[in-house]
């Protein structure tokens, strides 16, 4: 059987709520597993000593990261299971989908030229939660070879020769650090590729605007990190999205607002391109075969989500400049502080 080549990680920052079906979802696939916390504060620790094979606490004093704890989780994998090919990768507030694992492995075999094979993620329904809509648009992206690596998300089968020829994760990236691993494997020579079978169920646990809006912060900070790492190379990572942040976000505003009282609001019209991008999004989303309703709705917040990422580019930079490296968090600690 492939399992049996096959290692899991799972990864938490206060799951709790999430996390035991996640690893029973992974222990269920036959797979050893090991799972690291970042310094959780609820009883994410708890549960995954009563489900994981291992578990790792990670340092609150060296930065936290998803990269920094996938990369020890692997280390661990690989020094307890050392015959272990693949590695299978699961965030804390996912539930593996039970068939993906094998099929995955099928297609790695079939192909060796693959380093990464992914699935489709699934979002939980959470009735009349429009965030909860969101979070499915956006996990949404056709099968085959990836050559958008937005498209690479943290959850993966990958090969465990690739990961460590590539270095694994970097640790210094706070978010979008799946996708620069993604890069960095093409860079490599190797491929990512996604199949039809459905890969995990994931819960958002996004409930209010606010926290939409951190989590768009983020993604515009992950954005500038790829552009400045990878934007001049090769697959001109990110190059699209970040000079669109920089007009979007910057340069329509500044050139309509701040002349305005010398041009006796003219340049004020210049703020009509703004529903003209709106009608650009919506007709980019019904093409991939969205409704009309979430066409429209993904076009009306990704119209505010060029304000949050250009709030995003500006933290990457001033990050550079202090030398911080500090995880921007959109979800909030679950209440449960034991087992159950």
């Amino acid at each position: 059987m492939p399992e049996a080549r096959i290692g899991a990680i799972v990864i938490g920052r206060n799951e709790a709520d999430r996390l035991a079906a996640a690893l029973r979802s992974v222990k269920a696939a036959g797979l050893s597993t090991v799972y690291v916390d970042s310094a959780s504060s609820d009883a994410s620790v708890a549960i995954a000593n009563g489900l994981a094979d291992r578990v790792i606490e990670l340092d609150p004093a060296i930065p936290l990261s998803a990269a920094r704890a996938r990369n020890e989780g692997l280390a661990a994998l690989a020094v307890q299971w050392p015959t272990l090919k693949h590695v299978l990768f699961l965030d804390g507030d996912c539930v593996l989908i039970e068939g993906f694992v094998p099929a995955a492995a099928a297609v790695m075999d079939a192909r060796s030229e693959l380093a990464v094979v992914v699935g489709q993620l699934v979002e939980r329904p959470a009735p009349g939660n429009i965030f909860s809509r969101l979070a499915a648009l956006e996990w949404w992206s056709a099968t085959g070879d990836i050559n958008n690596f937005g498209n690479l998300g943290g959850i993966m089968l990958a090969r465990i020769a690739d990961f460590q020829r590539v270095g694994g994760f970097n640790p210094r990236i706070i978010a979008g650090e799946d996708s620069e691993f993604g890069v960095r494997l093409a860079l490599a020579g190797r491929v990512v590729t996604k199949i039809a079978h459905p890969m995990a169920e994931h819960d958002a646990c996004i409930d209010t605007f606010g926290q939409w809006w951190t989590r768009s912060v983020r993604a515009g900070h992950a954005l500038t990190e790829r552009y400045m790492l990878h934007g001049r190379s090769k697959v001109q990572d990110c190059k699209r999205d970040f000079w669109s942040t920089l007009f979007w976000g910057l340069a329509v505003p500044a050139v309509a607002i701040l002349p305005a009282w010398w041009t006796y609001g003219a340049s004020l019209l210049l703020l009509g391109g703004y529903p003209v991008l709106c009608w650009r999004m919506y007709r980019w989303a019904r093409r991939q075969g969205a409704s009309s309703a979430d066409a429209l709705l993904s076009a009306r917040f990704g119209l505010y989500s060029k304000a949050a990422n250009m709030i995003g580019l500006v933290r990457y930079f001033r990050r550079r400049l202090t030398g911080q490296v500090r995880i921007i968090e959109y979800k909030r600690p679950t209440l449960k502080e034991t087992a159950t």
